[in-house]
């Protein structure tokens, strides 16, 4: 069992001995994501604390955009529900790398190319990127800072 499963467990016992209704539904909700993805395919597997944080991050972001759509649409009271939940589950994320992290890590994707920098290498610049910050950037990000340099 991955690390952030086994914390989810532990916490989520925590929550029925508090009787904390929001934890223990975003922690069972983050439970059944990850038990979906276990068993998704052929054959049920075990996933790896990478597969678990990509799992957790993807329901994150599912409630993110959900907070904006309600938003959009005029339903505030279902928005801070679903941005609220975002919150809950970012607790479980790595941090977030900073400004100054997210551009070193660009430069060093830069400075490791054999040849001058094009647009042709941008898929290959933001790979490398998305592979050294492991989750803790979104790829929006990643791609819209390797398009900048580009074009400086």
């Amino acid at each position: 069992m991955g690390a952030t499963k086994s914390q989810l467990k532990k916490d989520l016992a925590d929550a029925l001995r508090a009787k904390d209704e929001a934890a223990k539904m975003n922690i069972r909700m983050m439970m059944g994501a990850i038990t979906v993805a276990e068993v998704a395919g052929d054959t049920a597997r075990e996933l790896t604390d990478a597969e678990e944080l990509a799992v957790i991050t993807k329901e994150m972001h599912q409630r993110r955009d959900a907070a904006a759509t309600y938003a959009d649409a005029g339903r505030p009271e279902l928005a801070e529900k679903e941005a609220s939940e975002a919150d809950f589950i970012s607790r479980y994320l790595p941090a977030p790398l900073t400004s100054e992290e997210l551009d070193a890590l660009v430069a060093e994707a830069f400075d490791a190319l054999d040849e001058a920098p094009t647009m042709k290498h941008m898929g290959a610049l933001v790979k490398a990127v998305n592979a050294q910050a492991a989750g803790r950037a979104e790829g929006k990000e990643v791609a819209a800072r390797v398009r900048a340099r580009l074009q400086a």
